[in-house]
């Protein structure tokens, strides 16, 4: 009896460790269909881009075939790029979009860029003032003044990172020119103080042109503060495509555009419209483009995708 006893009780012992493993073990263990998952399955086998006829599209697509990825590019906006990135960050899942440095995303979340071993989207860029033919002309203290115009990593993040926080760009601008007057006075013709505003601009009108990219608001409003309430000229600001913007500034519609990414991203616009505009050259240096994670994603390289 004792020794029936004693089976019994060894039975009921590996049952439940039986019961334990499989019950609540599991929890610290990946699904199998999980493990068993490649990066192209993790990723949804799709790359989350842009607009069509960005040159970082254009890139991506070059990407695709000099690494021999099978992946889905995906057209959209700079907005669905973001939303799609956050949604994911959001559910810890994996994800890879199209991305470009300086951009609010990079403070907001914890982000990598892919390495590009095979350089196809080529080294750091640019970002460069083009003005309309003529303006020197016309209006040559606005032509100084986007001649002039510079600044780095930190201070055009500080004007991103407010305009994020305000959540409006007009105001954001006014701010970051209030807490940043010199800076703002080595870009300004002489006869001017970043320190004192026009209440009621009178002087001709001057036409940005932009595109709806974090940077690209950030820059444009930040000059058309300076032009309109420091310097007196009516700003008018209008936001369009990367391709109309180029066109309108090459067909007298605008005066400058300050978000003109070179070589690369914008290089195909630039070959379109060619002299039909001036480059004053970079406002900006270091801007880079490629594919970007979360840093969470266990990857390191482009070429990890095929894995």
């Amino acid at each position: 009896m004792l020794r029936k006893k004693k089976l019994i009780l060894i039975i009921a012992i590996l049952a439940f460790a039986m019961f334990s493993v499989v019950g609540c073990g599991g929890g610290d263990t990946e699904p199998s269909d999980q493990a068993d998952q490649t990066v192209k399955d993790k990723f949804g086998g799709q790359i989350i881009g842009i607009d069509p006829g960005a040159g970082i599209m254009a890139a991506t697509e070059n990407a695709l075939e000099e690494y021999d990825l099978d992946y889905e590019l995906m057209e959209g906006s700079g907005a669905t790029m973001t939303a799609t990135l956050q949604q994911a960050i959001d559910n810890n899942e994996w994800v890879v979009v199209t991305g470009w440095a300086p951009h609010w995303k990079f403070a907001r979340w914890d982000l990598k860029f892919l390495e590009d071993p095979q350089g196809v989207y080529g080294e750091a860029e640019t970002i460069n003032t083009i003005v309309r033919l003529g303006l020197k002309e016309d209006l040559p203290e606005v032509y100084e003044v986007c001649d002039n115009f510079a600044w780095n990593s930190e201070q055009i993040g500080s004007a991103m990172g407010i305009a994020d926080d305000v959540g409006d760009d007009v105001l954001a601008a006014r701010q970051w020119v209030q807490e940043n007057t010199d800076l703002v006075n080595s870009w300004l013709p002489e006869g001017y103080d970043a320190a004192k505003t026009v209440d009621n601009p009178t002087k001709e009108t001057v036409t940005l042109l932009y595109v709806e990219w974090a940077c690209a608001r950030a820059e444009t409003h930040v000059m058309a503060d300076v032009i309109q309430n420091i310097m007196g000229y009516k700003v008018e600001l209008l936001s369009l495509s990367a391709a109309a913007m180029y066109e309108g500034l090459a067909n007298g519609q605008g005066d400058a555009i300050f978000t003109a990414w070179l070589p690369l991203t914008h290089g195909e616009y630039m070959k379109q419209v060619g002299e039909r505009v001036e480059d004053l050259g970079p406002s900006y240096e270091g801007a880079r483009i490629g594919l970007v994670v979360p840093a969470y994603v266990d990857i390191n390289s482009i070429e990890e995708m095929n894995n």
